[in-house]
């Protein structure tokens, strides 16, 4: 497939060019970004130094030279390449972490780095703020979503959810170390939103297939999946979204076209059931399980395309992948049902299959997507959950 190039700017220079007095004019920059080649000219006003020491004063000094500098064709062009994109606010964060660290390179002086995503992210209309404390500059921005593993403020009554948690990890302190930087500016109003409802498209020849096979009624069935280890880069430090997020987070085009159709020629001349079956035990046994503690070190949901990537996966990850499945191929109302140590899935059928769960006026019958002690049919629970209490955390309704 022939790379897309997008220009950034569009400017008639060549880098190093200069004008008759020797002044140099830009600084052309490019870099990859997923299945697109990303060029821009950044003018040498917006080369903005910072090697002062990380106090509020000296931050507003940087704002006041990137303020008066050349700036705005450069936003312009990302804003334009957002929309054109239909880019997610994740995913154009993902183009402005990539755009500051051609200009100021993370690794060279950190500060300036995350100074250059909060200015670009501003200007972009994005509320976004900054704070200083224990030598360490913290960068969040406005979200009204229920974010559950990173640290967040407070702001005049506004939530702001921390965009560099990950940088600093243990090193972060108690909120109250740092201090907010107190400046304004003008066009960023907007808030950031971690809802994906469209994947970038990614480079075709960097997808690997991989081999997925179960069995299902005494016949072994065999898939060759396309997966791109670039799906973990964009979800590297993507926080932990509440279930309806990550749940229709979708598989990208590769993914999707090397699934889907696979799944559908299989359950041609099933019934509704027996096709919501075979994806529940497709779900439960083509993939080893492991808790996320012993995977990653701390909890972790992975989307439908992650867990499909991941060699394990646990029940926050299998109800994900089913819930997609079974969205996409059946479009049925489904209720995620949360336990103190467990989640799973019941789905509305025509007539409630075992024992049904009443939900708003209508049954549901438990659809374990998670290998557990007993082999659960549709409408079974395992005896450990009976007697146990849950919530009701996302209800889908077909539209």
């Amino acid at each position: 497939m022939k790379l897309k190039r997008i220009h950034i700017a569009f400017l008639t220079i060549i880098v190093g060019l200069t004008c008759f007095s020797g002044q140099v004019l830009a600084q052309r920059y490019d870099f990859d970004f997923y299945d697109g080649k990303v060029s821009f000219d950044v003018s040498p006003s917006l080369n903005i130094p910072f090697s002062d020491s990380l106090t509020s004063a000296h931050v507003q000094q940087f704002y006041q030279m990137a303020e008066q500098a050349e700036y705005k064709e450069l936003v312009n062009n990302l804003l334009e390449y957002r929309n054109k994109q239909h880019l997610n606010d994740w995913v154009y964060y993902q183009l402005i972490r990539r755009t500051a660290q051609q200009i100021a390179p993370k690794g060279e002086n950190y500060a300036r780095y995350t100074l250059y995503k909060w200015f670009l992210m501003c200007k972009s209309g994005y509320d976004a703020r900054l704070a200083v404390g224990n030598n360490q500059i913290i960068f969040f921005i406005q979200n009204k979503e229920d974010i559950s593993d990173i640290p967040f403020f407070e702001i005049d009554g506004k939530k702001y959810t921390c965009l560099n948690f990950h940088d600093y990890g243990k090193l972060f302190q108690r909120a109250d170390t740092y201090i907010p930087v107190n400046i304004k500016v003008p066009e960023a109003l907007d808030d950031f939103s971690y809802k994906i409802t469209k994947l970038p498209d990614f480079i075709p020849a960097n997808y690997k297939e991989k081999q997925i096979a179960f069995n299902y009624g005494h016949k072994a069935y065999h898939f060759n999946v396309k997966l791109n280890s670039d799906i973990s880069d964009l979800f590297k430090n993507y926080p932990g979204v509440d279930f309806e997020t990550y749940f229709n987070i979708p598989l990208s085009r590769e993914t999707y076209q090397s699934l889907i159709p696979a799944l559908k020629k299989n359950l041609k001349g099933k019934g509704e059931k027996e096709g919501v079956d075979y994806l529940m035990r497709f779900t439960r046994y083509a993939f080893l399980y492991e808790n996320d503690e012993e995977n990653f070190g701390s909890e972790k949901r992975l989307s439908a395309e992650q867990t499909l990537l991941n060699q394990y996966s646990d029940c926050d990850d299998r109800v994900a992948l089913f819930f997609y499945l079974v969205k996409e191929i059946y479009n049925l109302p489904m209720i995620t049902l949360l336990y103190p140590t467990h989640v799973t899935m019941a789905v509305q059928f025509d007539k409630p299959i075992g024992d049904a769960i009443l939900y708003n006026g209508r049954y549901y019958s438990v659809c374990e997507p998670t290998p557990q002690a007993q082999s659960l049919d549709i409408g079974q629970l395992s005896d450990q959950l009976k007697n146990q209490a849950y919530q009701v955390v996302y209800h889908y309704e077909p539209r």
